[in-house]
């Protein structure tokens, strides 16, 4: 191909391939075990699928309404006013959409002006800092630190200034697998009260909360909810996280703008799925059990590297397990996971790429949604090198 006949300027210069891009394609070429993308390798109930079915063939296979089709709406109001006590009306103030990376992607850019300053907590999911850019925010950081990666609340009030205009949080979290604690949300809900501050919740992991702990969802707290974009994902809860389905909460007058934005970045949603989903939420059962479903693989996980000589950090929710490896190797993360794929044939994810100035803690994140066999590999080469 010729080159351009003129010069472009990135909007993003700082942005490459994604590390889980990266890590999957290296697993890949190298034959390897792939722990470093957080997605299952176990399917969901084939009556999902067949629901699927069902409505394709019944002629749903047209667009859906805008927000997303009434029934799932529905649906997803109801779950959230059975788990957390908050009402959310379906018509107004549940959007269904093309998973939750386009939810908070479309929540920025409904929200964020050109100059605002966004509040993040690092280490940080990827797409949030170019979101943020892309419409001219200012990233102002705020560190969680090994071992348990809990939010230092007099830090964080030291970053908010008259011109923060949202606060994005993520609980459970990833990378790190911690927990946000009532006390945590209460914390927030004092930094916030009184400003014109926007939150942004991402709790795709919002099922999956180990040990008896309950999810301390924004919609718990009304101070919160009343100024909070809560997003969730059918993906993350029903294994299922090709489908790119998701859902945002918000009050009336935050969704208006959220959708907005969401009707020409995506306009609607899948339409045979959503009616699928619909009709699978009807067993609570379905996503009430999945905290004892991947407890277990953690568990699992965690006795099979018991002989290693990873030092394993709390995990507290989530599907990912992170672990020091100093006792192994004195090589950067980078370098680590790169040997890891290459030489052990297990793939892991760096934390250092969660980090804008590359903080390199030594620390590294594995995923354990996948099925025993799966595990059961990883560990024996794992024990054998590690």
């Amino acid at each position: 191909m010729p080159h351009l006949p003129f010069p472009l300027v990135s909007r993003l210069p700082d942005v490459g391939t994604t590390i889980f891009t990266t890590m999957s394609r290296l697993a890949q070429e190298c034959g390897a075990i792939n722990l470093s993308q957080g997605f299952p390798d176990f399917s969901a109930e084939d009556v999902l699928f067949e629901r699927v079915a069902h409505w394709m063939r019944s002629g749903h296979n047209q667009y859906a309404p805008m927000a997303g089709v009434p029934a799932l709406r529905g649906a997803i109001a109801s779950k959230v006013k059975a788990l957390y006590g908050a009402d959310y009306d379906p018509e107004h103030e549940v959007t269904v959409t093309a998973g939750a990376t386009q939810a908070l992607f479309t929540a920025v850019a409904a929200l964020v002006h050109p100059g605002d300053e966004v509040i993040v907590f690092e280490p940080v999911y990827d797409s949030y800092v170019p979101a943020i850019e892309l419409q001219g925010g200012v990233v102002r950081r705020a560190r969680l630190s090994a071992p348990d990666y809990r939010p230092d609340w007099a830090a964080v009030k030291a970053l908010v200034s008259p011109r923060t205009r949202m606060i994005m949080i993520n609980t459970p979290h990833n990378p790190s697998g911690s927990v946000w604690s009532g006390a945590d949300l209460q914390a927030l809900v004092d930094l916030t009260r009184g400003t014109d501050i926007v939150v942004v919740a991402d709790e795709v992991y919002e099922h999956i909360v180990f040990d008896g702990a309950r999810h301390e969802s924004a919609a718990r707290y009304p101070a919160l909810a009343e100024r909070s974009v809560i997003v969730s994902s059918f993906g993350k809860t029903y294994h299922v996280t090709g489908w790119k389905v998701g859902y945002v909460l918000a009050p009336g007058a935050l969704m208006a703008e959220f959708r907005k934005v969401h009707q020409f970045n995506v306009f609607t949603v899948n339409t045979p799925v959503q009616l699928a989903l619909a009709d699978y939420m009807e067993a609570p059962s379905r996503y009430l059990e999945l905290a004892a479903f991947y407890q277990a693989k953690r568990d699992r996980f965690r006795e099979g590297l018991a002989g290693t000589g990873f030092e394993l950090l709390p995990c507290a929710g989530t599907y990912f397990q992170t672990a020091r490896y100093g006792a192994i190797s004195d090589a950067s993360d980078v370098e680590f996971v790169d040997w890891l794929t290459r030489e052990v044939g297990v793939a892991a994810i760096p934390l250092s790429a969660f980090f804008g100035d590359g903080r390199d803690e030594r620390v590294i994140r594995f995923c354990f949604a996948k099925r025993d066999e799966t595990l059961a590999a990883a560990f024996e080469r794992l024990q054998r090198f590690c």
